[in-house]
């Protein structure tokens, strides 16, 4: 990487651009805005969670998937993860205070389109009526 490249890359760290091609910002995206993230966040918003309590309230995910995007999330800094020292193993998660930031706005999205989706599906059919008589 040149110095001018990096030069860029720092630039854009520090100012938080999404939308240059190289900031490191995106992959904090991706894992707030996937499916799983979103979803694990609003539960947390409730408070502490074990895995299979979240594996739970999180309907459709696979362990797989629930463990790659606590893994994601922790390494971003929004969730944290505590093994308490019991037989069997028992490991609670839960928001950290930049976590709570980040799940309140992703929850105002959540509401938003829960409270409008019927307007949504309404667009949707429009279009596809359309698309067929077309």
């Amino acid at each position: 990487m040149t110095r001018s490249t990096r030069n860029a890359v720092a630039a854009a760290v520090a100012a938080g651009q999404v939308l240059a091609h190289d900031c490191p910002s995106r992959t904090v995206l991706n894992h707030v805005c996937s499916r799983w993230g979103v979803l694990v966040l609003i539960v947390l918003l409730d408070g502490t969670h074990r895995f299979a309590q979240l594996r739970r309230e999180v309907s459709g995910v696979s362990e797989k998937m629930l463990s790659q995007t606590l893994d994601a999330l922790i390494g971003d800094g929004f969730v944290s993860r505590l093994q308490l020292p019991v037989i069997p193993p028992h490991v609670e998660y839960s928001l950290t205070p930049l976590g709570r930031e980040i799940a309140e706005k992703v929850e105002a999205l959540v509401d938003w389109i829960q409270d409008n989706y019927p307007r949504v599906a309404a667009a949707q059919a429009e279009l596809q009526e359309n698309s067929k008589a077309a």
